[in-house]
């Protein structure tokens, strides 16, 4: 599945761990792929990682299959295996383009599910994969989102192998219930909104300040680099990029993202600097920038 993290429960290990996907997704892939556990261990030491708390993050990467053992120029890493690639460039769809609002027009993809007991724990996760992917919730086994997420849906339950007992529709809403009222139950809007209102909160004075400063010192950039990575890669996840008629008048999103984008384009440069110092000189390397709000493409793996 992609690099979701739709828990906001944050613990040590959580954190940890959403902060070293996005340093993978942000930093790593951005220089060749391939990371030196040393430097990466001293970077995330400026984030506030201990490094204890890296190196589970790694091996449990590794464990997951995201990452294998690499040695360059005499200095151990690991590189980027094809399937943490395939997860990361799937979550850039939505990280650095976050949805945007569909048309009404379009219609709506429902899923209906019978999962038997026997197979709980998949019943479990195709919710959790549906709830990730933006689906709104209305009953505990039907599920709707934009039409255009149907490939989405698709693929969330053929990985889990309950096509068989699933029944995916798209069509338009015709009549019933009125349309607004039942969106509003089906997602929590308000609670998507706040949290992009907190994004705005919490780092609009920065951006103000950065865009006064001129020169901006390493260390901080990447730091808030990855601060504004880590804390916005959660919000788009939630989002469905459901169609404007029907979200609150003054819906934050629009806000929220031109404030990223904005901050991506003051620090990311010199993050990436930073970082790249912490790279053994021979094997640093220039990979072709991953797709970001710039509109830029994605390397591919080697």
């Amino acid at each position: 599945m992609s690099n979701t993290d739709p828990v906001d429960t944050i613990t040590p290990s959580h954190h940890s761990r959403t902060v070293l996907i996005g340093f993978l997704g942000a930093i790593v892939r951005r220089m060749g792929n391939w990371m030196p556990i040393a430097g990466t261990v001293e970077l995330l030491g400026q984030f506030g990682l201990d490094q204890s708390s890296v190196r589970t993050g790694v091996f449990r990467l590794k464990q997951r299959g995201w990452l294998v053992p690499e040695t360059r120029g005499g200095t151990r890493g690991y590189f980027l295996t094809a399937e943490a690639f395939e997860s990361l460039a799937v979550g850039d769809k939505i990280i650095w383009h976050a949805r945007q609002p569909a048309e009404l027009s379009d219609g709506w993809c429902v899923v209906n599910f019978s999962v038997p007991e026997s197979t709980r724990t998949k019943r479990n996760q195709l919710r959790a994969h549906l709830s990730s992917l933006g689906f709104g919730n209305i009953s505990s086994a039907v599920w709707i989102a934009p039409a255009r997420m149907l490939p989405a849906a698709e693929r969330a339950i053929g990985e889990l192998d309950l096509m068989r007992h699933c029944a995916v529709f798209v069509g338009d809403y015709v009549a019933g219930q009125d349309l607004r009222t039942m969106v509003h139950a089906c997602w929590d809007l308000k609670g998507i909104d706040h949290r992009y209102r907190e994004f705005i909160d919490r780092h609009r004075d920065e951006a103000h300040v950065l865009e006064r400063s001129g020169v901006i010192d390493g260390q901080h950039a990447f730091v808030s680099y990855l601060a504004v990575i880590d804390h916005w890669r959660k919000l788009p996840f939630h989002d469905p990029g459901l169609p404007r008629e029907l979200l609150l008048d003054d819906w934050a999103a629009p806000a929220a993202g031109a404030l990223f984008e904005k901050l991506v384009a003051l620090l990311e440069g010199r993050a990436l600097a930073h970082a790249a110092s912490y790279w053994p000189t021979t094997t640093a390397s220039r990979a072709a920038p991953v797709t970001q709000a710039s509109g830029q493409t994605t390397p591919q793996a080697t």
